[in-house]
C-alpha cells in the first residue's frame, strides 16, 4: 500500500493463530491515521478542531460528480469553473494522480488543489472534496493552506480514492470512516454507485 511519505507504515501482525492452536486468527492491525483512502476531520490542521466521529454523515453520503481535471500540477480556480456544479455538494477530482497507484511507491509529484481552487469550492457550496491521491494539497506546502480553509470551511476532505477506472458523471456516494472517537481522520471505505 503506498503511504503519504513521513506517516507511518502499516503493520499486520498475527496475535491469535489457529495454527498455533488458538481458538481463532487475530491480527493486530498498526497504521497512521491518514493511510489508504481515508477523510481528513478539522482536527487533523485545526487545533480544538472536530474529531472524525463529528463529521456530518449526510456530507459523507449522496450523489457525488466525478469531475477530470487534466492539471499538470495544482488545480486551480480556473480549472474548476468550467465543471458543472450547480446543485452539487460533493466533488471528486480524477486527475493524472490515477496512474500513481501503479507505481507502489510514494511520488511528491502529484495533482493537488491550489488555495484559490479551495476558495472556490467553499464559495460555491461544496461540502465534500475528494482527489485521486494522498493529499488535496501539494507535498510539504508551507502552513498547509489548502487544508486549514477546506476544513475551517466545515468541508469534508477525501483523499486516497483511487479513480482511475471511474467515468467521470454523477454517482452516489457511500463514504464510511471508522468511527474512532477523539481522532484527526479516519481510513475509510468509499463506494461509487450509478
Amino acid at each position: 500500500m503506498v503511504v503519504y511519505e513521513g506517516d507511518p507504515g502499516v503493520e499486520i501482525a498475527p496475535r491469535l493463530e489457529i495454527a498455533r492452536g488458538d481458538t481463532a486468527n487475530v491480527s493486530l492491525l498498526s497504521m497512521g491515521s491518514h493511510t489508504g483512502t481515508h477523510v481528513d476531520a478539522p482536527a487533523h490542521f485545526i487545533e480544538g478542531g472536530a474529531t472524525v466521529e463529528a463529521l456530518p454523515l449526510d456530507s459523507l453520503i449522496g450523489p457525488a460528480l466525478v469531475a477530470e481535471v487534466g492539471c499538470e500540477r495544482l488545480i486551480g480556480r480556473r480549472d474548476l469553473e468550467p465543471l458543472p456544479l450547480d446543485g452539487q455538494s460533493r466533488l471528486l477530482l480524477k486527475t493524472r494522480n490515477s496512474a500513481l497507484w501503479a507505481a507502489g511507491d510514494f511520488s511528491r509529484d502529484f495533482v493537488a488543489l491550489d488555495l484559490e481552487g479551495a476558495r472556490y469550492l467553499t464559495e460555491r457550496g461544496l461540502r465534500l472534496i475528494g482527489i485521486d491521491y494522498l493529499s488535496i494539497e501539494a507535498f510539504h506546502s508551507p502552513g498547509h493552506p489548502v487544508h486549514r480553509h477546506l476544513l475551517g470551511a466545515g468541508v469534508v476532505i477525501l483523499e486516497g480514492l483511487d479513480l482511475g477506472r471511474v467515468a467521470p458523471g454523477v454517482y452516489e456516494l457511500v463514504c464510511l470512516p471508522l468511527p474512532v472517537r477523539g481522532i484527526d481522520g479516519a481510513p475509510c471505505r468509499a463506494v461509487l454507485r450509478r
